[in-house]
């Protein structure tokens, strides 16, 4: 099961226990200490994920800025590690500057592990990857598991050995066994027998693993008898493998036979997915001849249980996967039975299923649920996009995931993917026309204006040629947003007029909330009076129809022009309630543009230093997008600006960029959000403070401190979080260079400046 990613990595949580290995377990950890590159090695089955993830958990404490899991099993491309290895790490793939560079400087400051798992197949890869971050980042270390060594300098390798037979091979079966038939014991009679299954086995974890499953229906000594059998057959037919292969081998091929002829087809056709997968899928793509859509939950239960297949969560959800072992195997017998095409296509067909469903029902409830869905699906999506058979269906399937691409997250992944499937599909269907539309979103919140012109240009023509509304109003709306980012204000509002005007005669009002929050913001700036209504409108129009991202785009803009206005107060509520619904997408753009408004509202109430921390926040969020404020037009970089005068003015260049340090520490938009929002009381016009070295924040804490209340008393009355209050307090006492309370009490009786 998948951990809920953390501060502190995303370490997976073990369904069973860990067995053995007590010795094999303290050298690895000796070993890690002093390397900064150690590797895993051994083959298949031996166990060499499991020891990797159970020395990470044990060593975590030596690692406080984090241990990460990159799972590289199902990346096929070698460009793609070190996106996975950014994911992992919970980098967004936003902007255009190399992922590998991003994660280097993410972790440049950082004591961390990464755990590289399944290195094998992407050997020099993960060798770039190793060497430029253990370069560039002294306080990492990487913990690797692969069939083969990667080969760099510094690099040490740790072979992991088979269990110990008897002891540690008979301990993992009765473990195991005992899951799956709890009666089952290990006495004086059977001792012999099952120590020889174990060293049949060769002690290999997953042999052993895969045969306890069979001991639900098979007693020890069938369970020798069989697996000798199938031995035999196996060395006769591959005597070039070395031997702890063949053994394998044979307990897979033993296993298969074993399973029901529904669940080999099963097992079979699970191996179209990468990475995991859910129920649906599974009945969707895998139910056919040999298997009816209704059988399909009762055989994936039965492959469950003989842990062919394992149950595990992503991002919420309950999902299923098989190993890398079990998959590839699956896969092989797959292409024997002629259903790979026609298994892969239908793989396809459900994704881009799935994808068209969430985009047409965008403008609605769900939003926030679709993207997590969406996300889960990140390997299958990929895999589906792959797949290449047709050309028309890779650019459905990349349009369909715009908002995938454009409000989830994964913005350079979708230019990626929307350049590919353009320049594969030439000819001019609707399906490029969409595309089209989709790839100028994409560049235009890259900022890649050429690009975006191009794709305009073309969409704009094949809109005429085939007489086509909607994808005219999406082409005029576009067309508003390029100007608008360019500071054209005058030329963009007639344009999102017409869009908003042409998307409610196409497709219904819902899609035009898009345009129509876009057409305010423009409005206001020009300070057309309409423009506060058209805001209105949009929220309205959002929240008539469940639909909360572009509610909270529309929430943002009106909260920038209530500021601009100097209603302060209901711009500051305004931001909050477009925060609260943007904590929920996680995504670092939208995010960034609306905490910025935030850092602008409080420096102008005063609140300085949690402006300065929010805007470290946005200066994270806005390199890891690869672009910063001034892509969204004048209106905005001018009031950036202001703000970040206002701050170094208050707290001095030396503390506004202590304040960037702290702000700068998140490792998502979420949690940068519930940073800002922790403390979010509204501030007072309070007359401005004594000088000195404490923020108006600080000398209201301190005064209460003064009085002899404690730091949860104080995050009552103040109704803050208690680590907020604690963080003052602390902050108070280094500023002043006292290491009590008392202390400050005493400064604050001499001192007496004014309180809020």
């Amino acid at each position: 099961m998948t951990a809920l990613a953390s501060r502190t990595g995303n370490l997976p949580e073990a369904f069973t226990t860990f067995v053995g290995r007590r010795h094999d377990i303290a050298e690895v950890r000796r070993v890690l200490g002093s390397a900064r590159l150690l590797t895993l090695t051994g083959t298949g089955g031996v166990g060499k994920t499991r020891l990797a993830l159970e020395v990470a958990a044990a060593v975590r404490k030596a690692f406080p800025d984090g241990t990460w899991l990159v799972d590289l099993a199902p990346v096929r491309e070698p460009s793609a590690v070190a996106t996975t290895a950014a994911a992992a790490v919970g980098i967004a793939d936003l902007g255009d500057r190399p992922a590998l560079d991003r994660l280097a400087e993410r972790l440049a400051e950082r004591r961390a592990l990464i755990v590289l798992d399944n290195c094998e197949h992407l050997v020099d890869a993960c060798a770039e990857l190793a060497g430029v971050l253990l370069s560039a980042c002294p306080g990492l270390r990487v913990l690797a598991t692969s069939r083969q060594t990667l080969g760099i300098a510094g690099e040490h390798v740790f072979t992991v050995p088979p269990l110990k037979v008897p002891d540690e091979a008979v301990e993992l079966l009765r473990d195991r066994a005992c899951a799956v038939r709890p009666e089952f014991r290990i006495t004086d009679a059977n001792w012999d027998t099952v120590s020889r299954l174990c060293a049949e086995l060769d002690g290999l974890p997953l042999a052993i693993e895969l045969t306890a499953s069979r001991l639900r229906t098979l007693t020890v000594e069938q369970a020798v008898d069989r697996l000798e059998d199938r031995f035999a057959l196996l060395t006769g037919g591959s005597r070039t493998a070395r031997p702890r292969q063949r053994t394998l081998r044979a307990a897979m091929e033993w296993s298969y036979e074993l399973c029901s002829p529904a669940e080999r087809l099963l097992w079979n056709r699970l191996s179209v997915f990468a990475g995991d997968f859910g129920l649906d899928a599974a009945e969707d793509v895998c139910a056919g001849e040999g298997l009816p859509t209704p059988e399909v939950l009762d055989v994936l239960d039965g492959l469950v249980v003989q842990s062919v297949v394992l149950p595990t969560e992503e991002e919420g959800l309950p999902r299923y996967r098989l190993l890398a072992t079990i998959r590839e195997y699956g896969r092989e017998r797959l292409a024997e039975s002629g259903e790979e095409k026609r298994l892969l296509r239908r793989h396809r067909d459900f994704h881009l299923a799935l994808a068209e469903g969430i985009a047409d029902r965008w403008y609605g409830p769900g939003q926030e649920e679709a993207l997590t869905r969406l996300r889960a699906e990140h390997a299958n999506l990929m895999a589906a996009l792959a797949h290449g058979d047709d050309p028309q269906a890779t650019l459905a399937l990349a349009t369909a995931l715009r908002y995938h691409w454009c409000a989830g997250g994964f913005l350079a992944e979708g230019r990626r993917q929307l350049d590919r499937a353009l320049a594969a599909a030439p000819d001019p269907t609707p399906a490029r026309a969409r595309a089209l539309c989709a790839a100028s979103w994409a560049a235009l919140l890259q900022s890649d204006r050429a690009a975006a012109d191009r794709w305009l240009a073309e969409a704009g023509e094949l809109a005429e040629r085939q007489d086509d509304p909607a994808l005219r109003a999406h082409v005029v709306g576009l067309r508003g947003m390029e100007a608008a980012f360019q500071g054209r204000l005058a030329e963009a509002m007639p344009l999102f007029e017409c869009a908003v005007a042409a998307h409610t005669t196409a497709a219904g009002k819902a899609p035009a909330v898009f345009e129509l929050f876009q057409l305010g913001a423009v409005q206001m700036d020009l300070g057309d009076p309409r423009g506060r209504e058209t805001g209105r409108r949009a929220v309205a129009l959002a929240e008539a129809h469940g639909e909360r991202w572009a509610r909270a785009h529309a929430l943002w803009t009106l909260s920038c022009h209530a500021w601009r206005q100097g209603e302060r107060a209901e711009a500051l509520g305004l931001i909050r309630a477009a925060l609260e619904i943007e904590r929920g997408f996680n995504e670092p753009l939208s995010a960034a543009l609306m905490l910025e408004t935030l850092a602008w509202i409080l420096a102008s109430y005063g609140e300085c230093e949690r402006a300065g921390r929010i805007l470290g926040s946005t200066r994270k969020m806005w390199r890891d997008v690869g672009a910063d404020i001034s892509a969204f037009g004048p209106p905005l970089d001018d009031d950036h600006a202001r703000c970040e005068q206002s701050v170094v003015r208050a707290l001095g260049q030396q503390g506004y960029e202590r304040a960037l340090t702290v702000g700068g520490g998140h490792d998502n938009p979420r949690q940068a959000i519930d940073c800002a929002l922790a403390d979010d009381v509204e501030p007072a016009a309070a007359p401005t403070p004594a000088p000195g070295p404490l923020t108006r924040r600080e000398l209201e804490v301190a005064a209460l401190v003064a009085r002899g209340m404690s730091n949860r008393q104080i995050a009552a009355r103040l109704v803050l979080s208690l680590r907020t209050v604690d963080f003052h307090v602390g902050n108070i006492r280094a500023k002043l260079g006292f290491g009590s309370r008392a202390q400050v009490a005493a400064w604050w009786a001499t001192q007496a400046p004014p309180t809020q």
